[in-house]
């Protein structure tokens, strides 16, 4: 069944539409969302939805939660209860949308997540993710908080449940780990801007130990209006993150050291970073000791259909 959503639908709102969708209880539907700015802090729990705008440009999902914003027990919101939008449940497909963190400044509101995804299966094509610090978180959670209550939110004590993501012809910016979690995550032909600062991250991953795949760049371009020389590829947020970047444009913002340890010496040995036929200023530095350029024979394990292997929905 078809929903719709916006002027001349069925529903004035996208929520409205998702309470239906839930309440009705079957496993797939579609929620086509016409045109227009829909200001709503959205989740979705119900296997194998879509939700599809007409065109990103103008279907336009945002909110504007932060992590120091207060609560009314006085307790700060938070990272992970900042998002705009929470899609929790496999197999959802989110096309042609605008999803933003319209918090600001950064400065003051500290971490804004646009799209928290959890769930194995989902894909995002064709959308724009806006945001500054965290854009887009790509659960699960890593076992343990660092500082007690970090971890405060809708999937604090859920079992960590790795999933596969899926983000083609996206446009995803931001200026801190603005990409950032434990879930494998495909990325094609996508463009990652990163927004004026004077130093940033593009990924800060956290792939559990064992994990095979983290992070995965092909094809895409690394642009941006930051400084030439100020930004890094990457940074772990835990000590085995795993980003690899194959075929992709790096433009002279990323700094020639390409990544960064965050003074966890220890991640050199763990972490796994590597580039595979990259071109642009940004790929021309002599990156840190500890990186790797992958051989013919190794990138060949980052294709799509090794990383999807065994059913998921990608290329449906």
């Amino acid at each position: 069944m078809r929903l719709t959503v916006g002027k001349g639908g069925q529903f004035d709102k996208i929520g409205e539409a998702l309470q239906y969708a839930q309440d009705c209880g079957e496993e797939e539907r579609i929620i086509h969302i016409f045109p227009g700015v829909y200001y709503e802090k959205l989740e979705i729990r119900q296997e194998g939805l879509i939700l599809e705008g007409e065109s990103a440009e103008d279907t336009i999902i945002t909110y504007d939660d932060y992590a120091n914003a207060l609560m009314p027990d006085g307790e700060k919101r938070g990272t992970f209860r900042s998002y705009t939008m929470l899609v929790d449940a496999p197999r959802v497909r989110l096309v042609n949308l605008t999803i933003e963190n319209s918090a600001a400044p950064q400065n003051i509101v500290g971490q804004a997540i646009a799209l928290y995804a959890e769930g194995e299966g989902i894909v995002v094509q064709n959308c724009r993710l806006l945001g500054a610090q965290d854009t887009l978180f790509t659960g699960p959670l890593p076992p343990k908080e660092v500082m007690p209550g970090g971890f405060r939110g809708p999937k604090e004590f859920a079992p960590r449940v790795n999933g596969r993501q899926y983000y083609e012809n996206c446009y995803i910016c931001g200026t801190v780990d603005f990409i950032f979690g434990s879930a494998t995550a495909y990325f094609e032909n996508c463009t990652l801007e990163s927004l004026p600062r004077k130093e940033g991250y593009v990924t800060a991953g956290s792939s559990p130990e064992g994990q095979k795949y983290g992070y995965i760049f092909s094809h895409c371009r690394f642009v941006g209006g930051a400084p030439e020389n100020s930004i890094y590829l990457g940074r772990p947020w835990r000590d085995f993150a795993k980003v690899v970047i194959l075929n992709s444009y790096l433009g002279s913002h990323i700094r020639w050291e390409g990544w960064h340890d965050w003074d966890k010496e220890r991640a050199h040995e763990t972490a796994f970073y590597a580039e595979y036929h990259n071109e642009g200023p940004g790929a021309e530095g002599e990156r840190v000791s500890w990186a790797h350029v992958l051989t013919d024979e190794e990138a060949e394990e980052y294709t799509k259909e090794k990383v999807f292997a065994g059913g998921s929905p990608v290329g449906d």
